[in-house]
């Protein structure tokens, strides 16, 4: 891969300023304080949300504790999503810190999957990164690795270790010189206005003709709607960890650059704001 080692480490070190409050619903023996942090893009919300957890509990009645689960402005928030797609999605146009709810009852069973530890992100986690080098590698790269070097991705993103994960991770961002890229973008496309989960299919990062693949390329394949008319205005924006990237930069380098770490590119097409 070309290295952009300043664009690796700036995508890693993403921060989202955030403030927890309780519902107001939930038992309290006294009056829960809002709780701040500064939350990964990178990381999951059950991965870092251990210090939010126990400020909570020590003002709720211990009768009154069951799975710990987040929402913004009602709607629940999926801890196997990425922190940054989940702010990006639902709450990128708002002002900051990000105000998210926390609830201890009434688990939204149809909104959320359970995650009743750390093993169960890791394997979800693992899962994703497996499934992407399927696609770039026939999973060639992943199954050449050894349990260490798996365990080694995982530590560093439980541990927000970047030198520790890029050591491996590199390896999964390389390909042959002779390919140009690989053979299939890892990708999944949300969009804001739609209860789809995601989209996802096959998409190569060079075109038949030998020319690179761009990220406008990708939208108009597979979500035309978001591309705007020639005579008309932009009515969306397509967004990853936070920015807007031009639509003609190169699919092939985003995929290498702006991956999250489980290396899959998770972008979002939200509604432009009109103000």
């Amino acid at each position: 891969m070309t290295d952009d080692k300043d664009v690796l480490r700036d995508v890693w070190f993403g921060r989202i300023p955030a403030c927890f409050t309780l519902y107001q619903d939930e038992i309290t023996e006294r009056e829960a304080e809002p709780y701040y942090l500064l939350l990964p893009r990178i990381s999951y919300l059950t991965l870092v949300t251990d210090k939010v957890k126990k400020h909570f509990q020590k003002v709720m009645r211990q009768e009154e504790v069951s799975e710990i689960w987040f929402e913004y402005e009602g709607t629940p928030l999926k801890w196997h999503y990425p922190i940054g797609l989940l702010f990006d999605l639902h709450a990128s146009n708002t002002a900051l810190p990000w105000s998210i709810t926390v609830h201890f009852k009434n688990f939204p069973e149809k909104d959320l999957l359970h995650c009743h530890s750390k093993d169960v992100i890791e394997a979800h986690f693992m899962a994703c990164i497996k499934e992407a080098d399927a696609l770039k590698h026939k999973s060639q790269v992943i199954n050449e690795m050894q349990k260490k070097d798996h365990k080694q991705l995982w530590m560093g993103l439980q541990n927000d270790k970047f030198e520790q994960f890029w050591a491996i991770n590199r390896k999964l961002m390389e390909y042959p010189p002779e390919d140009s890229g690989f053979r299939y973008i890892p990708f999944r496309i949300y969009q804001a206005t739609t209860e789809r989960p995601f989209i996802q299919k096959l998409f190569r990062p060079i075109a038949s003709g030998g020319q690179l693949h761009t990220l406008g390329d990708l939208i108009k394949d597979v979500c035309p709607s978001a591309i705007a008319p020639e005579d008309g205005e932009q009515k969306t924006q397509v967004m990853i960890h936070g920015i807007e990237p031009m639509l003609e930069t190169p699919i092939q380098w985003l995929s290498e650059h702006m991956s999250y770490p489980d290396n899959f590119l998770h972008i979002s097409i939200i509604p432009r704001p009109t103000d």
